[in-house]
């Protein structure tokens, strides 16, 4: 894109004009958090078991004494040599937000259908310290929307973010929110696909320079590598390019 240069009195009319559409974009933004929130609950009434570096944990230890969690789907399935390249873009950006979290009464937590031995090797490597948990033994991935079986790969579709769309993998990410009431659990709110971008820290910044994120509109991730695996990243410490699952 060719961009006008103008003096610093043009700029700043032109800039102060945008500004009244971003807190237009502001209130709006507060608008849909507000409707996400007063949401219906549902009552999780099915029993799941996780496990955990301290032992077996159902849905609502995971809690850990808060009444609110915040859960990330990590695309890792049980058979996978390393956790999705797109997924460790997403959870480079987890590392400081648990405290926080925390004193917000929110307990933050990373699950995937992997096997823990398999989650501890990836998290290692990746040099992470996120709470991440297995639901290797129970159907949360699936119920959840995040995992798919062999039928559905033959059919070549699925219930995605809720609609019906093509196969792309047997592990697609998400984010779930759920409350807790005694031993009670509810879910309250999934987001999937580009409902993520906000939980993206890097991305919001690359929409906010000169190229954005300067990304090719057909293969939108391709870019994206481990944190390791930059070319120009041999001692610092993102599963194939590609559109990605970051779609719809």
């Amino acid at each position: 894109m060719q961009h006008q240069i103008v003096s610093h009195d043009e700029w700043l009319k032109a800039r102060k004009a945008l500004l009244v559409k971003e807190k237009e974009f502001t209130k709006l933004r507060d608008g849909m958090t507000a409707q996400i929130r007063a949401l219906p609950w549902r009552k999780v009434e099915k029993s799941y078991t996780f496990e955990t570096s301290t032992g077996k944990q159902s849905l609502a230890d995971l809690f850990g004494g808060k009444t609110q969690l915040a859960l990330y789907h990590f695309m890792l399935g049980p058979d996978w040599e390393q956790g999705c390249k797109s997924c460790s873009f997403w959870a480079d950006g987890f590392q400081g937000i648990p405290i926080h979290l925390a004193h917000r009464d929110v307990s933050f937590v990373v699950a995937s259908r992997a096997p823990l031995a398999q989650i501890e090797r990836f998290k290692t490597r990746m040099g992470w310290d996120v709470r991440w948990v297995s639901s290797f033994e129970s159907d949360f991935n699936f119920d959840f929307g995040v995992s798919f079986t062999q039928t559905d790969e033959e059919s070549g579709q699925v219930l995605y973010n809720y609609r019906p769309g093509p196969f792309i993998d047997n592990e697609l990410p998400g984010a779930s929110f759920f409350y807790r009431q005694g031993q009670d659990v509810f879910h309250t709110y999934s987001t999937y696909g580009r409902g993520l971008d906000l939980l993206n820290c890097t991305y919001n910044w690359l929409d906010l320079v000169p190229k954005g994120r300067d990304e090719n509109p057909d293969h939108t991730m391709e870019w994206v590598r481990y944190h390791d695996r930059y070319e120009d990243s041999s001692t610092t410490s993102c599963c194939g390019a590609g559109k990605g699952p970051f779609v719809g």
